[in-house]
């Protein structure tokens, strides 16, 4: 293998390195922007994978979203980063085979992509939950978040710190650079 030290970074190459251990937002949609997860059985279906394979790959969540087209997600990962791809591969995978399934629809193409960024500063980390809790009502699907089951801010208020959870409250959310246009 030849030596590469004296390489610089390439300039298109991602900020973060996917080696780094971290806070880590994800946000993916579906092919089309299709609403493909348009009922309770399916939600709960993209829900349960993606517990289970955080679980599996030991990523722990912080925030989730499970919307009809796309979801949202904070994730703090293990030892190593390096595993977000194959478990975001895994999850994908399964849930486009099970929802074709449910829709007999078998080959279809269910998931575009997806991204992820690496939350190095404990405010971005804190608008992003805001973000990810509220954001069944920033896409008018309830009044208020806590009203949504796919999504972690009914858990976050039952279960977090008063204190907390009045200080991510305070955080704005409106000019965070997110791809959100579902």
């Amino acid at each position: 293998m030849p030596n590469t030290s004296h390489i610089i970074d390439w300039h298109h190459a991602p900020i973060h390195k996917l080696c780094e251990s971290g806070t880590y937002m994800v946000t993916a949609g579906t092919h089309n922007k299709e609403p493909l997860f348009n009922t309770p059985e399916k939600r709960n279906m993209l829900m349960a994978e993606f517990f289970r394979l955080a679980s599996e790959f030991q990523w722990e969540p912080q925030a989730w979203a499970f919307m009809i087209n796309h979801y949202h997600v904070v994730l703090m990962s293990p030892q190593q980063a390096d595993s977000l791809s194959a478990f975001i591969q895994e999850l994908h995978r399964i849930t486009a085979k099970h929802v074709n399934e449910i829709d007999q629809t078998l080959g279809r193409k269910v998931w575009f992509q997806y991204w992820d960024k690496r939350l190095t500063f404990h405010e971005s980390y804190c608008a992003r939950l805001k973000y990810v809790h509220e954001n069944p009502v920033h896409h008018g699907v309830v009044r208020e978040a806590e009203e949504y089951r796919w999504g972690s801010a009914y858990w976050f208020k039952q279960h977090a710190d008063s204190a907390f959870q009045k200080m991510i409250g305070k955080f704005k959310t409106d000019r965070l650079n997110i791809y959100d246009s579902f």
